[in-house]
């Protein structure tokens, strides 16, 4: 670059500063002042690679900075640029505040939560913890040991040894080995796990013959260990899957009495009123005791 055409760029750049100087003061004092100042800035750093094409820093920096003038000579939009980007901090600031408070009260939540399940999980609430029920030979009922295991830490010894005594039946008809595993560990008393085997069996055998007396015996399971609301669907189901099943009566008169148990007189009614309709003979015979011990307990139009 001769020196001619280096006085003649010098000459334009400081031409294109007077001009930044002059215009500047008359910019509107807006909300868009920060962005103006970004693009004067800009458009200097474009003149500036204009001027000096190689940039290379032997006689000025690469880019020359314009906030120091614009502050000097535009004291106004300087202050409103700083105005604003303390304002936006103290939004910032204000909404990680309300954020971290959020935080402490989800985490004290799920502490609370956390507490209530090891308190509910060790302090013994309910019957006694079921064990994981035999399929003979050592197995476990598939699924049931897995329930168990979000439930509960393990039974006691003296359980485990009392579930245990109780004997598999083994004859040529493996289904009803299962029934009457389940019936044996509901007559002892061990209801949870009877509930589990009686459930595996009604699940496995849909189409037995026993499957009637396993459905109403896994709601009579759950009706004795004081969970009408979980007996209720098995009767229900047992009811209306074979109106003429073995037990189908049976499950409807406690069907009756689940309602019962869970104050919903109405539809305890209902089914009693259906029970005698739909099977008189068992209402004035085998469960005539049963039918009427349930009527005197409710007063049904």
């Amino acid at each position: 670059m001769t020196f001619g055409s280096f006085a003649r760029n010098l000459s334009f750049l400081g031409a294109g500063f007077a001009l930044l100087a002059t215009s500047t003061p008359a910019l509107p004092q807006d909300g868009n002042d920060e962005a103006r100042l970004r693009r004067l800035e800009a458009e200097v750093r474009a003149l500036q690679r204009k001027v000096f094409p190689g940039g290379d820093g032997r006689f000025f920096e690469p880019e020359i900075s314009a906030q120091p003038s614009v502050r000097s000579t535009v004291s106004g939009s300087s202050t409103t640029a700083v105005t604003d980007i303390l304002a936006r901090l103290d939004a910032l600031e204000t909404q990680l505040q309300r954020q971290t408070a959020q935080n402490e009260e989800n985490a004290n939540t799920i502490r609370l939560l956390t507490e209530r399940i090891d308190a509910l999980e060790g302090g013994g609430v309910g019957n006694p913890e079921p064990v994981a029920v035999s399929t003979g030979g050592g197995e476990e009922v598939p699924g049931a040991s897995r329930s168990l295991a979000a439930e509960i830490s393990g039974p006691s010894d003296e359980r485990l040894a009392a579930v245990q005594s109780i004997a598999k039946p083994q004859t040529d008809d493996p289904a009803d080995d299962e029934y009457s595993y389940g019936y044996r560990l509901w007559n002892a008393g061990f209801y949870p796990e009877a509930q589990q085997q009686l459930t595996l069996f009604v699940e496995q055998n849909p189409g037995h013959w026993r499957t009637t007396y396993g459905r109403n015996l896994l709601g009579r399971a759950y009706l004795d260990d004081g969970k009408a609301k979980e007996a209720a669907p098995w009767f229900l189901k047992n009811y209306q899957e074979d109106k003429t099943g073995a037990r189908a009566g049976d499950s409807l008169l406690y069907l009756a009495e689940a309602m019962i148990a869970l104050d919903d007189s109405r539809r305890a009614c209902i089914a009693l009123a259906e029970f005698s309709e739909t099977y008189p003979a068992l209402a004035a015979g085998r469960l005539q005791g049963q039918y009427e011990a349930s009527r005197a307990k409710v007063n049904c139009d």
